[in-house]
């Protein structure tokens, strides 16, 4: 005769728990909350950004240099934005790519909740949180094999590179803060 097997147990909700409490546990570490409030802090306003009145043509290679540099520094914070854009654009127009980043996101985030619990091990062997990764990256691979993400990730980088530097190439230096006595070039 067959044992009956008892109801499964459930946890019991705590009342004054909030979901968010979860959430909070999934928050960037430290050095990333600095270093986004450092991006936060350093974003330009777009006016600036865009006054068609600072673009123009350099005069030669070593102007086109120092735009390049300055400008990459100055406007660090707005480029990252733009090519988050960039980014967040090609995810919501290929909907099988943003299904397979998806997939690949809930598994890293279970990989992470499961790795507090208990360690999980297969076949006698005690799998790390790095080895659930790598077996999570390696399934979601025929995914993004299958929705593009290689075509994406180059159209991302080329858009970037033509937009964003075609601004920090075209865009004027800012002029001195102290009035100093410059050459003009012969």
């Amino acid at each position: 005769m067959a044992e009956a097997k008892p109801p499964p147990q459930e946890l019991p909700l705590d009342p004054g728990s909030d979901p968010r409490a979860a959430l909070g546990r999934l928050s960037p570490p430290g050095w990333a909350r600095a270093w986004l409030e450092a991006r936060r802090a350093g974003l330009r306003p777009w006016g600036s950004f865009l006054d068609q009145r600072r673009f123009g043509v350099p005069r030669d290679l070593g102007e086109l240099l120092r735009r390049l540099g300055h400008n990459a520094e100055r406007f660090q914070s707005n480029y990252l934005l733009l090519f988050l854009g960039l980014v967040l654009y090609c995810l919501v127009t290929s909907p099988l790519l943003l299904v397979a980043v998806g997939v690949f996101v809930g598994a890293a985030i279970a990989v992470r909740l499961r790795a507090r619990e208990a360690p999980l091990v297969l076949l006698g062997r005690e799998l790390t949180p790095a080895h659930q990764l790598g077996v999570a990256g390696g399934v979601s691979l025929p995914l993004f094999w299958l929705a593009g993400a290689g075509a994406a990730v180059f159209w991302v980088l080329g858009a970037a590179l033509v937009f964003l530097g075609s601004h920090a190439a075209f865009r004027q230096l800012e002029p001195p803060e102290t009035p100093e006595l410059q050459m003009e070039p012969v």
